[in-house]
């Protein structure tokens, strides 16, 4: 049991022969157990992280009664070009304000929108119908704007009436604002993490309402570590290798360590060593960013400690030890700083699908945005001169946060219950529909 026992899906395709061996050997081995889809692209790696945060969660809820794949549907089954998206996705988010924007705004338009909807269902309805087939789930979960329209349509096909029977739940893994694509009526829940993804729902058709209501507010899926209160700081800061003394301002770049990490470090650096000589260590998470990690070690800095960090799986650590952050609007990110009181540092947004965590951070009362180094300097080490306005911060973050720390147990107890309700798995339905009837 455990999430040890989900299936490893490899991204080249067997052969139909392979495909029913592949099926009775995992049947067999999940005897007794309900098969749950969670549907992603691993465009970023915020999809893959709430998806395995889910999954350890209804783990935790259903101990050994589950058997759970995580499958990026469009690259393992989608039809080319479609099976490219994340590479896409890579340079489009390069070029945030011209390849972005435009993708972003110009598919909210509801007559493109129908016709991208189209052109997905003719040309990747079949290694969808795949998928479906390969993994027979008992319940399916979008955690991907882009993984609602296609499945719902060829869930429908699986029945002679075209009745879908296999329930399917939206998780939405965008805070402050979300895509048109997220929101499709067909679902059976939706779940979101704020009142403006509500809001949104609602607009998009979703029911609200307290009774029938598609749409149920838990919060967004974070990761294990940030369900539970950390360990003792003093603790945590001798584990990774930090001050206990000084204030600490933890600076972020994403796991690819994009961003304008360097200009941000040096105009912090500058500042904080004037103005706080002696009192200051920076953490910088470069991520995969081996370039910048080097660089940094090897300069040279003057009245402040720069500790630079390659990809880091504790980052709830590091929030626990850290004073306040920088980062980019990533939705995990910022759901992951509230629960830690975090006051926050917004240095940069993707235009459309991030811009509504700047409001959900400033707003809260809980940090600032600016996407120039200098006025990020001297407005950090503004907080850090100031103690009595960085704990009121903290506080209101931790406010923020609190439903963040609780919302992925949460979803998953109706998940587990939606699961587990389920009498029969997608190829049984299919063989009651098409029996002949008596």
């Amino acid at each position: 049991g455990g999430p040890a026992a989900r299936r490893v899906v490899e991204v080249s395709r067997p052969g139909r022969r392979d495909e029913s061996r592949a099926l009775a050997t995992r049947s067999a081995a999940a005897a007794g157990k309900k098969r749950v889809l969670i549907l992603i692209s691993d465009t970023g790696g915020g999809h893959r992280a709430s998806a395995e945060a889910l999954e350890a969660a209804m783990e935790r809820e259903a101990p050994g009664r589950l058997d759970v794949a995580i499958v990026d549907v469009w690259t393992q089954y989608g039809a080319f070009p479609f099976n490219k998206f994340v590479p896409s996705y890579r340079l489009a988010a390069k070029y945030p304000n011209v390849l972005w924007r435009s993708c972003y705004f110009a598919t909210s338009f509801p007559p493109l929108m129908a016709a991208l909807n189209l052109q997905h269902r003719l040309t990747c309805s079949r290694g969808f119908a795949q998928c479906m087939r390969e993994h027979d789930p008992h319940l399916v979960v979008s955690m991907h704007p882009l993984t609602q329209h296609v499945p719902l349509s060829v869930l429908a096909r699986f029945d002679e009436k075209r009745r879908r029977q296999v329930p399917f739940a939206t998780v939405v893994t965008d805070l402050g604002s979300a895509h048109r694509t997220w929101f499709d009526k067909r679902v059976d829940a939706c779940f979101v993490p704020s009142d403006a993804v509500r809001q949104l729902a609602g607009r998009c058709g979703l029911r609200c309402g307290a009774r029938g209501a598609q749409v149920r507010q838990y919060g967004l899926p974070v990761r294990p570590a940030f369900w539970t209160a950390a360990a003792e700081r003093k603790q945590l800061a001798g584990e990774l290798s930090l001050s206990t003394d000084r204030k600490t301002v933890l600076i972020v770049g994403g796991g690819d360590g994009v961003g304008s990490l360097e200009g941000i470090v040096k105009s912090l650096a500058s500042e904080a060593g004037k103005k706080c000589p002696g009192e200051t260590q920076l953490v910088v998470v470069c991520g995969k960013n081996a370039r910048l990690q080097h660089k940094l070690e090897r300069q040279r800095w003057e009245g402040v400690d720069v500790c630079a960090r390659g990809f880091t799986s504790r980052m709830s650590d590091y929030m626990e030890v850290a004073d306040c952050i920088i980062t980019k609007a990533g939705p995990g990110t910022v759901a992951e700083a509230a629960i830690r009181g975090l006051p926050t540092m917004l240095s940069s947004f993707l235009p459309g699908q991030e811009a509504g965590n700047v409001p959900f951070v400033v707003e809260s009362g809980f940090g600032e945005y600016s996407a120039n180094p200098r006025k990020i300097a001297l407005t950090v080490t503004g907080w850090l001169q100031d103690a009595t306005k960085l704990e009121a911060m903290s506080e209101a973050a931790a406010r923020a946060g609190q439903p963040h720390s609780s919302g992925t147990i949460a979803i998953a107890s109706d998940l587990c219950e939606m699961a587990e309700a389920a009498t029969l798995s997608l190829t049984e339905h299919e063989l009651a529909s098409s029996a002949p009837k008596e």
